[in-house]
């Protein structure tokens, strides 16, 4: 049986490049950045120029470069330390709809504290309409945060515009580029943006490793009390192996960042293409055209995502589902339920994130197997019985 894994956006496998960049420090070159001798000193060389690449991936100064343990991390940090920085000036934060949890439930913890927060619409694509944004900004506004593109729904967000709008009233714009980052050019200078979060396992770099990009004069307040450690800005001994394997995965990305997506552009499109032509009831959710080049997600009418996960697991493909039964938490998608879709069809969702690793020929097993299990699932589905009893 063949082996096809699609859910990249979960975890994905480390390039040989990486691992090796990191394996020194896992071993012989073990040291404690901080430390005055010179296993401290090549530990903190090390650290300095992962610092310079992740910085250089998204064209800013590498002294702007906070590392964390992940993604969430710095999406705490952001939410929740932007708004601290300003909080003289009021207690209001603007986010989409469509956020990742952890800046949806930092923003959340924020209006337990006394703050008062919106939530920027979403169009049926997913994407921020302007407008909204632009009558929900107040003079008491202290931070605005829309991520640059949604990993669930692979939708593109307009942050530069969205940025330009909380640029007129002085108000700092963060946003999550954890699902973008390897895969469109990000410069942080025409983005017009103040902090930017990014993960190291969707650079294609180990778990457990992450960072935030503030602009030079924006004001931060720390989250973890410790250390001096990265500037004073986050306390804690710096994960070395880690943050050495997220630089080389950032070196990586932006010199293999056209090849790469392009070959994943073309895997997305056909199996949109093939999908959408053999399935009937099957809809592309997110943007048709502003998506990431990785992600193909779809709603399948009758049927819950639990099932066709279940059963493309026993074909040998592995993907990933917004439904409710597939959630820890039991709750289904807050982001397609914010695009206006009915919670009985976002119940059908599934994702296929693909990586540098997948092929044309993982595609045309998918193809293959996937039409005959939806046929298969509708058949023991109430839900198509009656709406074939409807149709007559």
């Amino acid at each position: 049986m063949r082996e096809v894994y699609l859910d990249n956006y979960a975890a994905s496998p480390l390039p040989p490049e990486v691992r090796e960049a990191m394996l020194p420090f896992l071993g012989e070159r073990f040291g404690n950045p901080s430390s005055l001798h010179g296993r401290g000193d090549a530990a903190r060389e090390a650290v300095e120029e992962a610092r310079e690449k992740v910085a250089s991936l998204i064209e800013a100064d590498p002294s702007e470069i906070i590392f964390t343990s992940n993604g969430t991390e710095a999406n705490n940090l952001a939410i929740k330390g932007l708004a601290a920085g300003s909080r003289r000036k009021g207690k209001h934060v603007v986010i989409s709809a469509v956020e990742h949890f952890s800046v949806l439930h930092a923003a959340r913890t924020l209006e337990k504290q006394g703050y008062e927060l919106d939530l920027v619409p979403v169009d049926e694509h997913g994407r921020i309409e302007i407008e909204e944004l632009r009558s929900l900004i107040r003079e008491d506004t202290v931070l605005v945060s829309v991520m640059l593109a949604n990993g669930e729904v692979g939708t593109i967000q307009p942050v530069a515009e969205a940025a330009a709008l909380a640029a007129e009233k002085g108000i700092p714009f963060h946003t999550d580029a954890v699902a973008a980052a390897a895969h469109i050019p990000i410069d942080v200078g025409k983005l017009g943006v103040q902090a930017l979060s990014l993960s190291s396992d969707l650079l294609y770099g180990p778990q457990g490793v992450g960072a935030l990009w503030v602009k030079k004069g924006v004001r931060l307040i720390p989250m973890l009390d410790g250390g001096v450690q990265e500037g004073g800005r986050r306390g804690g001994t710096e994960n070395v192996a880690g943050i050495v394997g997220m630089g080389k995965a950032a070196e990586l990305a932006k010199e293999r960042m056209g090849e790469r997506s392009a070959h994943l552009a073309d895997l997305r499109d056909a199996l949109i293409r093939g999908l959408t032509s053999r399935v009937e009831h099957l809809e592309l959710t997110g943007h048709p055209r502003d998506r990431l080049p990785w992600n193909a997600s779809f709603v399948v009418e009758f049927i819950e995502g639990e099932g066709m996960l279940l059963f493309l697991d026993q074909r040998g493909v592995a993907v990933s589902s917004g439904s409710a039964c597939t959630s820890r938490a039991l709750k289904g998608s807050h982001v397609l339920a914010a695009m206006g879709i009915p919670p009985e069809k976002a119940q059908g969702s599934i994702l296929f994130s693909f990586g540098p690793q997948n092929s044309k020929e993982d595609v045309d097993y998918v193809l293959e197997v996937f039409p005959p299990i939806v046929e298969r699932l509708r058949q023991m589905s109430p839900l198509y019985a009656k709406y074939l009893k409807e149709r007559g």
